[in-house]
């Protein structure tokens, strides 16, 4: 048993990470006390940094990383004193987010040799946020280690980013994720290989897949879209549905958190159990209401996107039927399906979806409305009008 036996498939950024945490125990150089770990969606950046800080919070002393001592089983959980895990619910880390952060980085550890703060999605700062964290980045203290996540090193500051040292990941093999689906989460093996396949190889949608048989109903509607839109109306109705789908989903995730986090709100502000929300507490009611709007927004995005890459993985399979290429399909349980589309248009007509797509997926990530984006979307999935 390891820290590291969830990271899969990323055998060379654990190979850099280990020498780390094994020059930090030993007092040699070659510790870092910033780092910026990249990799595409679903590559493991967060299990990775979660890891890291295992293995640096390692109790054992004939062991870098044990993944059986109290200092590595709460620091992959979540709950080690010196281990402070960060992740935002909008769209852009702020300055008041950070500053709690920057006094944590101040204090000493409390039980171990380093305090670990962790930042999941490190391109979400912006100028302000991260001017007031670069100083604490550029000349922490002694004890303090910054790991900081995001897609690729071009998202995050250049001021930022300079600072730190990099450890690119890649995308798993998709066999990899399936081993570690069985391994870890008891999936069987044939579900666990159509999960990692269909997820193309993201850890968290794959254990999703193969977990959760609605999840694999509404993906296989997702897919059945380009071949619904025959027409205008076809599109709208399909976009409405795909939309409301998201709308659903990112309603049911969020609305038991919510009303959790507004009871612990009045408790702490000393009115729960009043019938209506007195006076002198409502700012901050409606300051948390809008920010689990901001959430709810945030989520449904997020669902729409996976919809959206799920297309595209289709249609990526549709051009590979099209060109000849001797390559596996994504979507090998949709063989049929996938050979009708490529009979039915042209590579170019296929390539010219795909952008549609990938302009869709730019839209929503710019705040287009959710409805206005699929839609135009779904009337660029219509068939291509052929003259006899």
């Amino acid at each position: 048993m390891s820290v590291w036996d969830d990271v899969v498939g990323q055998e060379p950024a654990v190979r850099v990470l280990t020498r780390a945490a094994t020059a930090a125990r030993r007092g040699t150089t070659g510790m870092t006390h910033a780092w910026l770990l990249t990799g595409p969606p679903g590559s493991g950046r967060s299990t990775a940094a979660r890891a890291f800080a295992a293995a640096l919070a390692c109790e054992d002393p004939a062991a870098i990383g044990c993944g059986r001592c109290s200092g590595c089983r709460t620091a992959l959980a979540g709950s080690h004193a010196d281990v402070t895990l960060f992740t935002t619910e909008h769209t852009w880390i702020r300055r008041v987010d950070v500053e709690p952060l920057i006094a944590t980085a101040q204090r000493r550890p409390s039980v171990g040799r380093w305090r670990v703060i962790v930042v999941e999605d490190a391109d979400r700062l912006n100028e302000t946020s991260g001017n007031v964290l670069l100083k604490t980045i550029e000349e922490p203290p002694p004890q303090t280690v910054w790991l900081l996540c995001a897609p690729a090193v071009d998202d995050v500051l250049p001021t930022i980013r300079s600072r730190a040292r990099h450890v690119p990941l890649r995308i798993p093999p998709a066999e990899a994720v399936a081993e570690l689906l069985v391994r870890r989460d008891g999936v069987d093996p044939v579900m666990a290989a159509f999960a990692a396949r269909a997820a193309q190889s993201h850890v968290g949608l794959a254990r999703r897949l193969a977990r959760d048989e609605g999840a694999r109903i509404r993906r296989r509607e997702v897919l059945r879209l380009p071949q619904r839109v025959r027409g205008v109306g076809d599109a709208v109705i399909a976009a409405g549905e795909l939309v409301d789908i998201a709308a659903e989903e990112a309603g049911a995730s969020t609305v038991e958190r919510d009303a959790r986090e507004k009871a612990e709100l009045l408790r702490a502000l000393g009115a729960d159990g009043s019938a209506t929300v007195p006076p002198a507490v409502r700012a901050q009611v409606r300051q948390l209401e809008e920010d689990q709007k901001r959430r709810a927004r945030r989520h449904q995005t997020d669902v729409l996107d996976r919809a959206l890459v799920d297309l595209l993985a289709l249609l990526r399979d549709v051009l590979v039927v099209q060109l000849g290429a001797p390559v596996e399909l994504v979507n090998s349980d949709m063989t049929t399906e996938v050979r009708t589309m490529a009979g039915a248009g042209t590579p170019e007509e296929t390539l010219a979806r795909a952008e549609a797509v990938q302009l869709a997926r730019e839209r929503l990530a710019q705040n287009v409305a959710p409805l206005l984006a699929i839609e135009a979307l779904a009337l660029s999935l219509r068939p291509a009008r052929r003259d006899d």
